[in-house]
């Protein structure tokens, strides 16, 4: 019967918060659906016995043992709050209605609001409603308008309440000097109905709760959460990240994170100042993580690209030969777009567009008819890095070259005051120059593929170990198309293959690349026995029982030539539309050894930067204080932050939008696209953030992850042979004057 199970796509309709827990299948006229955690399938009883299912809910059938402690607390709540609102309906409708009196202008004037129409006027009133119960308004009673009348001015109180709360939430977060981000933390609504809950004048907690119990509760929970991963850990392996931190106070701080796919945790922070300098003291800091997480789960560790960090993942891999250390795959890119931006051409384009955003969103009122002509987009969009930044706000202008263009030639352009100022003139000129425009245009179509492999690199989506490889294939085979003459395509080959050797020497990604069923099958037989060897080393060094490794080479062949299950039409069919853990999962049971060894390869990411949207904790926060004790409290907080914000980045909306005024994440980054210059120094004029017209914005979503846009077709043997020689010392300058003459 599961061949004929059909997918079946969730509808907006489907608004149950346990949807997303299961999977939905049609077998022939009837939905069945199954636990994404147990796989338990379900052939009846709805959605609401998988809510039970998942709730943990004894007497209804069988309990997932699976499920995460914080969706399985979810649920509970989900379910507690259903019944009191069965509950409360029952009793309410056993119950006699008392009757409710509204003064008669405010049901008058919701009833034009919603209706288009209103009861008749001066009529004699008892109770609060017309004692002629039988006249007519288009054909209602004022008694059958009696309902709606109530619904009517009960949404006017509950627009009313809510602002009311809106402000008192608003208050206490600029009291205490909370980030406005903190409204999307995933624990504001649970607090808020927990304070509902508790009715008025309900407790709140002191500030030694706060520093005691509470967090000692919380310390506990994450810990458990840790415990409980462990489990993921030891099936199917998992990469330590080291993200290092720079307060701007000379202090560096090391964060120690454990990646698998179902869950990202933060394991400490460490105050590394004195430490990074020393490849060998920071070997001896790896080692201790390492054998905190397990060395025989810990697939990768994963650093910046740096000489003291290479040197001490060397180190490492001589301790234990059962890892790998590996450079960051996104940290490799951004070194690209340094150096592209070191290009003169280049910098001189960053230059004229940073004119025009830095003019623009220092005035309130260009800013507004800005937005007015893109439909409320911004034209700056924020990155990982400020390397990155600038590449990915260049490729956004020259996106919406069109809206600006508009706007430069629009009365209300030429009827504004900064029209005829100095920052506005040149603005103008340079929204009009058709060779700036060119420059974009080919910066944009030059940088698009590394912006898409850095985000592959660090996709929250997919694990990235089994597209990182096929991505920098294509980048280059995107940069040779678009340059078409091999002198011309060499010179920016040479940038990405001098910062990407690190990555050329580790066979992970090669590996990654070898068992991606949907890239395998479309390579030629050159670069399948280029990288074959890379997948031996990963044998020889992740699997250190001798037996199993030749096991594994055996079942390699059947893999190879797609020999039985592999051959089928369904797992043909699949390659390209599952991931490739999951292909293996479900179609590598004739080979097991080798499909173990691929999903603990394919689980990988590929860079220390796991977040597209960094929630960064002030590092002096840490190490503020000299007191022991209080130093250790200040550590467990952050604990706590960290991995409850790590939490939020698996909850909250992919397509989220940013503010590149205000936004604390991407201050940062943004800094050189948003701060002021001279000229807008002299020409401040009106930049008062009231004027500002905080309207519903069409905010375009940002990509975070397009492994499944990578295409078919690996046959370009010279992409991955070495490194050519160029000819040509000042080429960058010599293309860039070929293609805008």
């Amino acid at each position: 019967m599961e061949m004929e199970l059909e997918p079946v796509a969730l509808t907006p309709q489907k608004q149950d918060s346990a949807w997303k827990h299961c999977e939905v299948y049609r077998y022939r006229d009837r939905l069945q659906m199954r636990c994404l955690y147990c796989r338990k399938m379900f052939k009846g009883g709805g959605i609401t016995r998988v809510k039970e299912h998942l709730a943990g809910k004894k007497g209804q059938g069988p309990i997932c043992d699976r499920v995460p402690e914080d969706v399985r607390q979810f649920l509970q709540q989900c379910l507690d709050g259903t019944v009191r609102r069965q509950r409360k309906r029952r009793k309410w409708s056993s119950e006699p209605q008392p009757i409710a009196y509204f003064p008669p202008s405010e049901v008058d004037d919701a009833l034009v609001v919603n209706n288009g129409f209103k009861s008749p006027g001066p009529a004699v009133r008892k109770n609060g409603f017309d004692n002629n119960a039988s006249a007519n308004v288009d054909g209602d009673t004022d008694n059958n308008l009696i309902p709606v009348a109530i619904s009517c001015v009960k949404n006017v109180v509950q627009k009313e309440s809510s602002k009311t709360l809106h402000m008192a939430i608003g208050r206490f977060l600029f009291d205490i000097g909370a980030d406005s981000d903190s409204v999307n933390s995933v624990n504001l609504q649970p607090m808020i109905d927990a304070v509902v809950s508790g009715g008025f004048g309900a407790s709140i907690p002191g500030n030694r709760d706060l520093r005691g119990w509470i967090l000692k509760n919380c310390v506990e929970e994450m810990m458990k959460e840790i415990d409980e991963s462990r489990l993921l850990w030891k099936r199917m392996g998992c990469s330590v990240l080291v993200e290092q931190l720079d307060s701007g106070k000379g202090r560096k701080v090391l964060n120690f994170l454990v990646y698998c796919p179902e869950k990202v945790m933060f394991l400490k922070s460490v105050d590394a100042s004195e430490i990074i300098p020393s490849a060998d003291k920071l070997y001896e800091l790896f080692r201790e993580v390492v054998e905190e997480v397990g060395e025989t789960h810990v697939i990768q560790v994963i650093t910046k690209c740096e000489d003291h960090y290479a040197a001490a993942g060397k180190m490492l891999m001589d301790a234990y030969p059962s890892l790998y250390w590996v450079p960051c795959a996104a940290h490799c890119v951004d070194k690209m777009f340094e150096d592209f931006g070191k290009v003169e051409w280049i910098r001189e384009a960053i230059k004229q567009a940073q004119s025009i955003t830095r003019f623009i969103y220092n005035h309130s009122g260009v800013l507004n008819l800005m937005w007015g002509f893109t439909s409320g987009n911004d034209i700056v969009q924020p990155a990982l890095s400020r390397s990155a930044t600038d590449f990915m706000t260049l490729g956004r202008i020259a996106d919406l070259k069109p809206n600006l263009q508009d706007m430069v030639t629009s009365p209300e352009w030429n009827d504004c005051l900064y029209s005829k100022g100095t920052g506005g003139l040149a603005m103008t000129d340079t929204i009009n120059d058709e060779a700036f425009w060119k420059a974009l245009t080919l910066l944009s179509q030059l940088t698009d593929p590394l912006l898409r492999v850095q985000r592959i690199a660090c996709s929250e989506k997919s694990p990235a170990m089994g597209y990182v490889y096929a991505a920098i294939y294509r980048a280059k085979e995107s940069i040779k198309k678009l340059l078409v003459k091999r002198e011309d395509y060499l010179n920016y080959w040479k940038v990405v293959d001098s910062r990407w050797e690190e990555q050329k020497l580790l066979p992970l990604h090669a590996a990654g690349f070898f068992l991606n069923p949907n890239f395998f099958y479309n390579a030629n037989e050159e670069l399948r026995g280029e990288i074959l060897s890379a997948v031996f080393d990963c044998i020889e060094r992740l699997v250190p029982d001798v037996a199993i490794q030749d096991k594994i080479i055996k079942e390699i062949n059947l893999y190879k030539n797609s020999v039985g299950i592999f051959g089928r039409n369904l797992a043909i069919r699949a390659r390209g539309t599952m991931l490739p853990g999951e292909w293996w999962s479900t179609y590598g049971e004739s080979c097991l050894n080798l499909s173990r060894f691929a999903i603990r390869i394919l689980s990988q990411t590929c860079s220390s930067s796991i977040q597209w949207r960094r929630n960064v904790i002030p590092i002096e926060q840490i190490y503020q204080s000299k007191n022991c004790i209080e130093q250790q409290r200040l550590s467990d907080l952050v604990f706590v932050q960290y991995n409850m914000r790590l939490k939020r980045r698996d909850q909250e909306s992919r397509d989220f939008s940013v503010d590149p005024l205000s936004d604390s994440i991407c201050m940062d980054v943004l800094e050189g696209w948003v701060s002021k210059n001279q000229t807008c120094i002299e020409e401040n004029g009106s930049s008062d953030w009231k004027l500002l017209e905080f309207g519903k914005r069409t905010q375009v979503p940002i990509v975070v992850d397009e492994a499944e846009n990578l295409g078919t077709g690996f046959d370009d043997s010279e992409i991955f042979e070495e490194e050519k020689e160029v000819e040509e010392e000042g080429y960058y300058t010599n293309i860039s004057d070929k293609i805008f003459t």
